[in-house]
């Protein structure tokens, strides 16, 4: 046990530079050595966030094998996965290793467990080379320990379901949740169902928050993907009233696409893991409507400057990965929507054979 004193916010393990939180840092200490009020836990599985890992994909061709080998350049370097280009990192689950005696969480030795903070401010040292991940996907088998502080959130991962599956759930828990509290407060100060759209509706977050916009009340709900072959499985899910087919970096496509539906949106989410959906989201809304933007991709200063440039009156929200009780409202949706659970699972598929 450490006897450096720590930081609830795990300021102690920020290396460089000095005075920022770790998620600002370029370092941390990732040190297996915990202090008094932190955890270590053994880790199995990452899952890198959609737009770090799709920017990575891009930029080295498809090659898994360069994927794989910039992950563990990017971890060793900065003590975190904390990819440079997109700002964003995952999350990842393991197995409860060492617990202080003044940690918080509530968490004991042996409980397998999800992180619920991301891997920009989680230290993190990998010791198998990830050996196991081809470099192809989003979930990356692993080893090594990763370090939880005391204002770090973890939830013990639910018997009833697959490891991989709890993960892609925890993974956007935080975007079902944001929905449904911003579907209950409109309706609640309105008097009206709000006409939900979700941009990138087929993907994991926008799945769950199509039924947690229909859990909370939502009058009408749109789903809006980039092909066909997309609508077909969102489709097939049975999760929004309308699926609808654009390119959602195509500000005036989006927006016709949405209103010839059942008019603007009162709440858009926006779920794509591409930049430049940032306009279409705000076209796409009606004056006085919300747009929650749960992408990693955003660019928030071009989100803000269009709307101004559009004269658009609309509330922007930034998606906050926590949300209390995000992560039991995930896993209900996940239990209780059969065309949820089959989208998560195909998705899965696509994963492993990938």
């Amino acid at each position: 046990m450490s006897e450096t004193p720590s930081s609830p916010v795990g300021l102690h393990r920020v290396l460089e530079p000095s005075g920022v939180l770790p998620q600002a840092a370029w370092k941390l200490d990732a040190r297996g050595e915990i202090a008094a009020d932190e955890v270590r836990i053994r880790v199995e599985r990452l899952n890198l966030d959609a737009a770090s890992f799709r920017q990575l994909s891009v930029k080295f061709g498809g090659d898994g094998g360069q994927v794989r080998d910039e992950v563990l350049r990017i971890v060793a370097e900065r003590g975190k996965m904390h990819n440079p280009d997109t700002g964003s990192g995952g999350m990842l689950i393991g197995t409860v290793e060492a617990v202080g005696p003044d940690s918080p969480l509530g968490l004991r030795v042996g409980q397998r467990v999800a992180t619920l903070v991301s891997l920009t401010l989680t230290p993190l040292v990998i010791t198998d080379g990830l050996a196991r991940w081809d470099g192809t996907s989003e979930q990356v088998p692993a080893e090594g320990h990763a370090v939880l502080f005391a204002r770090s959130i973890a939830a013990v991962l639910p018997d009833d379901l697959p490891a991989d599956l709890s993960l892609a759930v925890f993974d956007v828990c935080g975007a079902p949740a944001m929905t449904a509290r911003v579907v209950e407060e409109y309706a609640a100060n309105t008097g009206r169902a709000p006409h939900v759209a979700v941009l990138g509706a087929a993907g994991k977050s926008g799945a769950l928050s199509l039924a947690a916009a229909r859990a909370s009340g939502a009058g009408r709900l749109t789903g809006l993907v980039p092909n066909p072959g997309e609508a077909k499985l969102l489709a097939e899910a049975g999760l929004a009233d309308s699926v609808v087919v654009a390119d959602a970096t195509d500000p005036v496509a989006t927006a016709e696409a949405v209103s010839s539906v059942g008019g603007l949106a009162d709440v858009t989410v926006v779920c794509v893991d591409v930049p430049g959906c940032e306009h279409g989201a705000v076209l796409a809304t009606a004056e006085g409507g919300t747009v929650i933007f749960f992408s990693m991709a955003t660019s928030f200063p071009a989100a803000a400057l269009g709307a101004e440039g559009l004269a658009a009156d609309v509330r922007m929200l930034i998606g906050n990965g926590y949300t209390p009780g995000h992560a039991e409202l995930a896993l209900r949706l996940l239990r209780s929507s059969a065309g949820v659970r089959s989208l998560f699972e195909r998705r899965l598929v696509e994963t492993r054979h990938s």
